[in-house]
């Protein structure tokens, strides 16, 4: 009884350890007038699309792989694993179908970039975003 009393604690903690980091916030340049939903954030982010819904340039910025932020972008927002996600871009880079988003060490590095150019799109741990971007997403 003493072990699987130690198995269901060990699963709790984890669980709770998992979920300790909520939610991520999509943002871009104050000045992009744009609305966005989830499908279209995810169609930029997979390089399906690369324009915003007005038509000017999307250019995604993310989080080096196994970051906090990135794993919760990846499954709150395009709906895969890490490992999927890998997978997806080892496949869009071999066919000559597409590039990774340029990736970044912290959030600091995003919210500067975000605010210094109307063409890129990112995301932070919510939270820790600034007056100088806007928020068009929590997920």
């Amino acid at each position: 009884m003493k072990p699987f009393m130690s198995a269901v604690f060990a699963m709790l903690i984890l669980s709770l350890g998992i979920n300790a980091f909520a939610e991520v916030s999509v943002i871009v340049h104050p000045s992009n007038s744009n609305s966005f939903d989830q499908n279209a954030i995810k169609r930029i982010f997979l390089g399906k699309s690369r324009a915003f819904p007005s038509g000017g340039e999307a250019i995604p910025v993310a989080f080096k792989d196994g970051s906090t932020e990135s794993n919760e972008f990846t499954s709150s927002v395009l709906k895969k694993t890490p490992k999927q996600l890998k997978a997806y871009w080892a496949k869009m880079i071999f066919t000559g179908k597409g590039t990774p988003p340029r990736a970044m060490d912290s959030s600091q590095a995003v919210l500067d970039l975000v605010a210094k150019n109307p063409s890129i799109i990112g995301f932070v741990a919510s939270g820790s975003e600034t007056g100088n971007v806007k928020v068009v997403g929590k997920f």
